[in-house]
């Protein structure tokens, strides 16, 4: 009996324990940097509605919770409007505005310190910030549930990111809308990271990913952006579930991105729904690749992936490879969809009875030598298409499907995300499409 009594007076008497309350936090003035340094750890500040000044800094684990964004914090203009330096911060329920432009210092609207562990962000509007939330070497942030609007004073490459990660381990970001800036989330030499359930608009890349690897992107959306899903550098990914849906120019780009799975993913209508570049062993499977200028590009040896399953819809194009190689793209007899393959069933096992070459000699001439498109409906090239088709030991080298699937796989995209691509192309039709220079793969 004496020994817990002694127990619960020294529970009581560490800092966090016994001080730990609720405190209510007027608008206006200095209250709100001097709530929080009057907060013990573990306190919930109550911040009433209206208008708080920042900047805010959070060395200890507290809550700020605005209350269901009645309360805003507004920074000045100068540095990031809040910062957690501290472990298991929350910071819930605000409107967060008024960052610096510093792109040196990333002002941001939420900055999550390399000595933070365990920091939440989670339902507020973080909006007009150069960087909406920059998480700087911090283990075990998760970023939740919030409405990121970015700048729209500056062309789009000069601007911030939505979310900024640098060098973390355990990063969840899951359930925001993330708008304008520069990229929607950008991701620089991380690992064990988790990007979910997110939508981008009106951004250049949605998720950008570099050196970042054993991580998970699902379930995300990507609508009328310049480019869905830039995959960079990286790793042993999990890429499924995700959708883009009339992304200018890319929809999905593996760049030196290697042992990754990418499946489940639905992309409309971008120049080209896939973009392969020296990214080897992926498997890519169960994709639905439709209405693009070019369903698949792949270049600079990358032969090596496990290719089955993807159904390749109403493509101009369906694939663009220049090589001598014959690549197989089936896999334990399981191909692809093709709907420009005229295929017969006869024996009903949903595999067409003839294997399908998605391109041939005269694909390799028009790309490798753009002129000779002025010979397309010529009756030589009619003629050598005839031939090729009759006698494929005449073919070069190509993508060959062995094995091609009789029915294509179903990835239905929501109605609200359908109605918003449609305003975004119509948008698109009517500015025009900013910096039309600008290469994915010669800048990052």
């Amino acid at each position: 009996m004496r020994a817990a009594l002694a127990l619960v007076l020294t529970l009581a008497l560490l800092p966090g324990l016994a001080a730990a309350a609720e405190r209510r936090v007027p608008a206006g003035g200095g209250a709100l940097a001097a709530a929080v340094a009057a907060a013990a750890p573990g306190d919930v500040l109550l911040l009433e509605a209206g208008l708080h000044r920042g900047p805010v800094l959070l060395d200890k684990p507290l809550t700020l919770d605005g209350q269901d964004r009645q309360a805003r914090i507004d920074g000045g203009g100068h540095g990031s409007v809040v910062t957690i330096t501290g472990e298991g911060a929350v910071v819930r329920g605000l409107v967060i505005t008024g960052s610096g432009s510093e792109h040196a210092t990333i002002d941001s609207g939420v900055q999550i310190a390399k000595t933070s562990k365990g920091a939440l962000v989670e339902g507020n509007e973080i909006t007009g910030n150069l960087f909406g939330v920059d998480a700087h070497g911090s283990h075990d942030t998760v970023i939740r549930g919030n409405r990121i609007e970015g700048r729209q004073d500056a062309r789009m490459n000069d601007r911030g990111n939505g979310v900024y990660s640098w060098n973390t381990r355990g990063l969840v970001v899951e359930g925001n809308d993330i708008s304008f800036g520069r990229d929607g989330i950008f991701v620089i030499l991380s690992r064990k990271a988790a990007f979910r359930d997110n939508r981008f608009t009106q951004v250049r890349f949605a998720v950008h990913y570099m050196n970042t690897h054993d991580s998970e992107i699902s379930g995300n959306v990507s609508i009328g952006n310049h480019l869905g899903f830039a995959l960079m550098y990286s790793d042993r990914l999990t890429i499924r579930g995700n959708t883009s849906l009339a992304d200018a120019r890319q929809g999905l780009m593996l760049n030196y991105a290697n042992s990754s799975d990418i499946d489940g993913n639905l992309v409309v209508g971008a120049e080209k729904c896939v973009f392969i570049y020296n990214a080897h062993k992926n498997l890519l499977a169960g994709n639905r690749f439709e209405g693009c200028d070019i369903g698949i590009h792949f270049t600079a040896g990358s032969e090596r992936n496990a290719i089955t399953g993807n159904a390749f819809l109403g493509n101009r194009t369906q694939v663009k490879y220049v090589g001598t190689r014959d690549v197989e793209w089936s896999v334990e007899g399981r191909g692809n969809y093709w709907s420009d393959h005229p295929a017969f069933d006869l024996n009903g096992d949903a595999v067409a009875d003839s294997a399908f070459r998605p391109n041939d000699l005269m694909d390799h001439i028009l790309w490798s030598q753009p002129a000779a498109a002025l010979l397309t409906g010529s009756p030589v090239v009619q003629l050598i298409r005839w031939s090729q088709s009759s006698f494929p030991a005449t073919l070069p080298g190509g993508v060959l499907d062995s094995h091609p699937m009789m029915a294509p796989i179903a990835i239905a995209p929501d109605p609200e995300d359908t109605a918003l691509a449609a305003t975004a192309l119509a948008r698109r039709a009517a500015e025009g499409t900013q910096n039309e220079q600008f290469d994915p793969l010669a800048a990052h």
